[in-house]
């Protein structure tokens, strides 16, 4: 699961706007605007979602689960190294 704030967060990460974010997940900006104007956890299509996921962690965005330590101590969302 990714919340609204957890996307809006990767991307100021990459330093992308939503049209590239849109790009590189093959969906289209008003979906992404869509999931970055939802309240809490975002809600979608299960493919929407794994290809916006998939698109991040290509990127190098790590999702970490709520309450979860990343294996570098980090929460929520960081950017991997390499």
């Amino acid at each position: 699961m990714i919340t609204a704030a957890q996307l809006r967060a990767a991307r100021a990460l990459l330093g992308i706007d939503q049209r590239r974010l849109a790009e590189l997940s093959g969906l289209s900006v008003p979906t992404i605007q869509r999931m970055e104007a939802s309240e809490g956890v975002i809600r979608g299509n299960v493919d929407s979602l794994m290809k916006l996921v998939g698109a991040l962690d290509a990127a190098g965005i790590e999702l970490i689960p709520e309450g979860a330590l990343s294996s570098q101590g980090g929460r929520g969302i960081r950017l991997k190294a390499g």
